[in-house]
């Protein structure tokens, strides 16, 4: 591409970069949450349950991971994009994939990840149900977001 932005499926040697966006990402969007899981434990669950279980999309430039996807049946399980590569459209990029391939997206996000929800109403998803975070590991109130594509 022109913008020296590529999107490949990594391979598991990859994972680690993988949580390192996805920790990145997180701890800067949502940092009274930051610390939740050790760097470990973030690698094992991208190496381990994303990497059998979802279609895992990165976005690479000059060689750099910096931004990820993964998405199975209908979900999107994670989308992380790098703090400062934010707002290039890359997210859109990576979502555009997952949309290409499901009729159907759910994804959840946290009610006060205000840039997360700003996204994802611009790129036509709609909000479905708030919770309280009561059934959520982090006990933070989340929404869940659907989209579906145009006939």
């Amino acid at each position: 591409m022109s913008d020296g932005l590529t999107c490949r499926q990594p391979a598991l040697r990859d994972m680690e970069a993988a949580s390192n966006v996805f920790r990145t990402a997180f701890d800067a969007q949502l940092p009274w949450l930051a610390g939740l899981h050790k760097p470990e434990e973030d690698r094992g669950f991208w190496s381990g349950y994303l990497f059998s279980n979802c279609a895992i999309w990165g976005a690479e430039r000059q060689g750099n991971l910096i931004g990820v996807i993964a998405f199975h049946q209908g979900w999107v399980d994670q989308l992380y994009i790098l703090p400062h590569m934010q707002g290039r459209g890359i997210g859109s990029r990576l979502l555009d994939i997952a949309k290409a391939n499901h009729v159907r997206l759910n994804l959840w996000t946290f009610q006060k990840n205000a840039g997360a929800r700003f996204f994802y109403e611009s790129q036509g998803f709609e909000v479905v149900r708030e919770t309280d975070g009561a059934d959520n590991e982090e006990q933070e109130p989340d929404i869940l977001y659907s989209w579906r594509r145009c006939a």
